[in-house]
């Protein structure tokens, strides 16, 4: 029997747990480095400081992913990874601004991380489980639109705090705004409330005794589930293996953007890059706010990429979005007022609209129905492998290729992205009636 099609609403109510997730990653990407640089990092480190989020997903993802395609409780096989996740994610949420040193931060940085990894890939797999092939369009890119809409709000809480009267200078003793940790107070609650709301309005599918038969079947412990993930990398399908170099490109520009955005802006708008100048702590607001823009672009963008998805297919319409991003990022050193950067951001919106759901649905389209949890754990490995690089590849040329510049580092970035764009002609999607074998051939 197949799975029944979902309204429009019921599909929204499954999805509402990913406006917390991404809430959380929001205040990662909109304050990590100027937590870093107020707490006295180096530019040149801050690679290094951000290793937590590509480490704990090449760790944690594939064996959670693994793990849940296994998981048999009362609750279903995903519902517990969400749980626990959001508690550890808000635990860590509500310390990360006390950190009076880099390496606290840092590490607290590593328990969010691992926390949000918990629950993340677990959640794709859901989306897969729940919908029928016909959905997965509308299923992913609804999730995207709640990464717009949650990251759009955690972007733009500093500003809208200043503006219901919080000081923008106001500062705890290790120099941390009082608008950050407001932030991520208010990140904390949303963060498990969301999930909550989730796991209270969307049951999972009952597993049906038959799988159950088969999981109890299956050998436990780490060790099988090493080898199931090693054994889903040697039958991984040709769909998937086509998609690393676009995955390569944009993940490792995502990297350096969320990285280099402040101390570019503030070294091409406000000439400066002391964290003491207030031209800094403009450009770390202004951050926020075209953070907010962007999420927003692609919190409406995204219901209208998933039809033209289906119309003109998720790869070609994936593509456009990334050069437009790109393009806009090697046009923003050029300018010289702030209200001129939020026009090439679109581009960007649009883009992050479509990296968050358009590779899944290539993916779910490829990969075998039972093994959802694994593939989208190998999947993430995809982003967070370019991360790593980016982590240790970075320091190395920093100085002598980018003249220790964040505005060099931008418009690398820039450049990586219409490199991921043109890499999508190469993919070859496998249709609903092909098997891989027809697809190696064609």
């Amino acid at each position: 029997m197949g799975k029944p099609t979902l309204k429009f609403w019921q599909i929204i109510n499954m999805n509402f747990g990913f406006f917390g997730l991404q809430y959380s990653f929001g205040l990662q990407q909109a304050n990590m480095s100027p937590i870093y640089s107020y707490l006295g990092a180096e530019e040149s480190e801050l690679p290094l400081l951000w290793l937590a989020g590509p480490m704990t997903g090449l760790i944690v993802q594939p064996i959670i992913g693994a793990i849940s395609d296994k998981t048999i409780t009362k609750w279903g096989r995903r519902t517990p990874y969400f749980l626990i996740g959001a508690i550890f994610c808000s635990l860590s949420l509500l310390v990360m601004p006390y950190s009076s040193t880099v390496w606290m931060a840092a590490s607290v940085l590593w328990i969010l991380d691992a926390a949000n990894n918990i629950t993340q890939e677990p959640y794709r797999a859901f989306v897969s489980d729940k919908l029928p092939k016909e959905q997965h369009s509308l299923g992913f890119l609804t999730q995207s639109a709640f990464t717009g809409l949650g990251q759009t709000l955690s972007y733009l809480t500093p500003t809208l705090l200043i503006f219901f009267g919080v000081s923008e200078l106001a500062k705890n003793e290790s120099g941390i705004p009082v608008t950050t940790i407001i932030a991520f107070m208010i990140g904390a609650v949303v963060s498990i409330g969301s999930i909550l709301w989730t796991l209270k309005t969307t049951k999972e599918i009952p597993i049906s005794e038959e799988e159950k038969a088969h999981i109890r079947s299956q050998p436990k412990g780490i060790g099988p589930t090493i080898a199931e993930i090693a054994k889903a990398f040697k039958e991984m399908p040709l769909t998937m293996k086509q998609m690393l170099p676009m995955m390569l490109f944009s993940w490792y520009a995502m990297f350096i953007y969320w990285q280099y955005i402040a101390k570019s802006l503030s070294k091409s708008l406000f000439g400066t890059t002391d964290v003491f100048d207030p031209g800094f702590r403009k450009a770390d607001l202004l951050v926020g706010q075209i953070g907010a823009f962007y999420n927003f672009i692609a919190f409406f963008a995204a219901f209208g990429l998933a039809m033209l998805a289906q119309k003109y297919g998720p790869k070609w319409i994936h593509g456009a979005c990334m050069f437009l991003a790109g393009a806009g990022l090697l046009v923003i050193p050029q300018l010289n007022t702030p209200g001129m950067v939020f026009i090439p951001i679109i581009g960007m919106g649009l883009s992050w609209a479509s990296m968050m759901g358009n590779p899944y649905v290539m993916l779910a389209g490829s990969i075998p129905p039972e093994r959802t949890g694994v593939y989208m754990g190998i999947f993430n490995m995809f982003i967070v492998i370019p991360m790593l690089l980016e982590t240790f590849t970075i320091p190395m040329y920093y100085s002598s290729w980018l003249g220790n510049s964040p505005v060099n580092a931008i418009r690398l970035a820039g450049t990586l992205l219409i490199l991921a764009a043109i890499s999508v002609a190469f993919i070859k999607l496998k249709r609903p009636d092909q098997s891989d074998l027809h697809a190696e051939k064609k």
